[in-house]
């Protein structure tokens, strides 16, 4: 092996690290060339499908470039809107009923505004329809994200808040140093289930359908649908075994670096957790040390400008009105553009008839309950399973990675399959599409209590084992308690996710025929494909109407209790 000598050390010439680094350089160029190729290429009536397995590689690569960055895009609204509606005086009172109504809306709700719109602005060019997708995956991902920031953010405890006013830190300094590093394991998990839940919609937001239009995007959701469609099972086959490889890739490269990260902002003495193979050797790379130090420099010159104006931004008081002033021009002319929608939106229900209005009643309370038996049902497992598992650190590590790829991998993808072996018995799609709802929203329970009984302290375990506390007296006076706040908010996102999921659940192409059963989900799906835009704006409306009202009536009341009587930042 060639060496030579630098600053008295001999190091090799050329290791597997450096090519390693070379190989993941120009892994990464190629990728933003082939995604830059893909976005800017002309636009098509309808992209052609190809179900031979040597496409499989570059649909699952586009499918996964999607998915990144609708999360980019998901992560910066949840760092902004949560953050101002948890910090802003009076900013909740407005910006948490547009977050419940808007997370109330189901993906195909927002298919024929992104879809006509930017179609329209950008007519040449894949650009438009590529955004459109993009844009309806962030909307099956973003909701659960915000949710759980904004409630991590309502439980910082009162003495952290204390001695940061003490500290006399910033509002910056302290978004880093302890908002964002309270809610970091929150919301790591729930990051994970936020691109499950991405995962969860991509057959719909890759191959969707408007009226007589056919937009297709090559990838894998567009790839597994037509594979239904034509009762291809080897194709199924192979776009599950893609999905799978994808899975396991991310979770071997991006959540278990970053779930072994987030274990230094617990405060519990925990082993070490293990964290990636792959960058662990990278980070041992001449290509990442020379990124690494780039960027330092970058950095540590680029901090006295940031610090001289964050100092500006936060001393600056002649401005005020002038910011006011703007404030009041932007609420009205949102203000405006909202009356606008609202009178267009009313104009289309008008056209409904009596018997439509009566088969969406009857839809929505179908699948009302359908999202309440199939929460239920999964709670049932979800809870002690996820108590035992944050409970237990090792096992923790261990099950993450299967937990990870479980929740990750799209169940309408899987669905054939059980709607085959229920059919086979004689159940319907009715009984079917619950099993369906639990399988795509039981992990959004089980992440979260996992989350929350991780974060129990160890000194309350250790006074109820000394106390000699009882199976149940344990359960009911720590366990059920102390998780209560994070178990709450995976009802809510699992309930929202199960709204959205019933479009796929209750309207399925299978084998050549399209099966369908009575639901507020299969009416948005039947009218999206045939273009009756006034029954869609009903059957949406009437969606968000039954969250909402859900959210005001029930979930509100308990956020509020768990805020107040139940969180360890609190005393009763």
């Amino acid at each position: 092996m060639v060496t030579h000598k630098q600053f008295g050390q001999t190091e090799k010439a050329i290791g597997w690290s450096d090519l390693l680094g070379v190989a993941v350089l120009f892994a990464v160029i190629s990728g933003i060339v082939v995604v830059a190729r893909e976005w800017s290429g002309p636009l098509q009536p309808m992209a052609e499908i190809h179900l031979e397995p040597e496409y499989l590689p570059l649909y699952t690569f586009l499918s996964l470039s999607r998915g990144v960055a609708a999360y980019g895009l998901s992560f910066l609204f949840t760092m902004v809107y949560g953050t101002v509606m948890a910090r802003v005086r009076g900013a909740e009172r407005v910006m948490l009923p547009v977050l419940d109504i808007l997370q109330s809306i189901p993906v195909l709700g927002f298919l024929p505004g992104f879809v006509l719109l930017l179609v329209h602005l950008f007519p040449h060019y894949n650009l438009g329809l590529e955004l459109a997708s993009v844009l309806m995956i962030f909307t099956g991902q973003v909701w659960n994200m915000t949710f759980a920031f904004y409630a991590s953010l309502k439980s910082v405890p009162a003495d952290l808040v204390a001695v940061a006013r003490l500290a006399k830190l910033s509002r910056w300094e302290r978004f880093l140093r302890l908002d964002l590093s309270f809610a970091a394991k929150g919301l790591v998990w729930n990051s994970m289930m936020s691109m499950a839940g991405g995962w969860f919609f991509l057959t719909v937001c890759e191959a969707f359908t408007l009226g007589e239009h056919d937009f297709r995007l090559p990838g894998l959701g567009s790839y597994v649908s037509l594979a239904i469609e034509r009762g291809d099972g080897r194709a199924q086959a192979l776009g599950v075994l893609a999905m799978l490889v994808m899975i396991v890739g991310v979770d071997q490269l991006v959540w278990r670096p970053i779930v072994a990260w987030a274990h230094k902002f617990t405060d519990e003495e925990r082993a070490e957790t293990s964290g990636s193979w792959f960058w662990e050797r990278l980070r041992r790379s001449r290509v990442w040390r020379a990124g690494s130090n780039s960027l330092g420099f970058l950095g540590r010159r680029a901090r006295p400008v940031w610090t001289q104006t964050a100092s500006r931004v936060d001393g600056a008081t002649a401005s005020v009105g002038v910011r006011r002033w703007a404030g009041r021009i932007l609420l009205v002319a949102v203000g405006g553009a909202v009356a606008l929608g609202v009178a267009k939106y009313i104009h289309l229900l008008t056209t409904l008839r009596m018997d439509e209005w009566l088969h969406l009643f009857v839809s929505a309370a179908t699948t009302f309950l359908r999202v309440v038996l199939a929460v239920s049902l999964a709670s049932l497992w979800t809870v002690p399973v996820g108590v035992w598992i944050g409970r237990n650190p090792r096992w923790s590590r261990a099950l993450q990675p299967v937990i990870q790829m479980a929740a990750s991998f799209p169940a309408p993808m899987i669905f054939p399959v059980a709607v085959g072996v229920m059919l086979a018995f004689g159940a319907g799609l009715g009984v079917s599409s619950v099993l369906l709802l639990m399988l795509g929203t039981q992990w959004y329970v089980l992440f979260n209590v996992i989350a929350g009984s991780g974060a129990i302290p160890r000194e309350l375990w250790e006074v109820s084992r000394l106390s000699r506390f009882s199976w149940a007296r344990r359960w009911r006076t720590l366990i059920l308690p102390a998780i209560f706040p994070s178990l709450l908010t995976g009802w809510i996102t699992a309930t929202g996710g199960a709204w959205n999921a019933s479009i796929v659940a209750e309207y399925l192409k299978y084998k050549g025929q399209t099966l369908s059963t009575t639901g507020l989900g299969a009416a948005i799906n039947q009218a999206t494909a045939q273009g009756n835009f006034h029954v869609l704006a009903a059957a949406v409306g009437l969606m968000a109407v039954v969250v909402v009202g859900f959210n005001r009536l029930v979930w509100r009341p308990l956020s509020h209790r768990a805020q107040t009587k139940y969180s360890l930042s609190t005393s009763s």
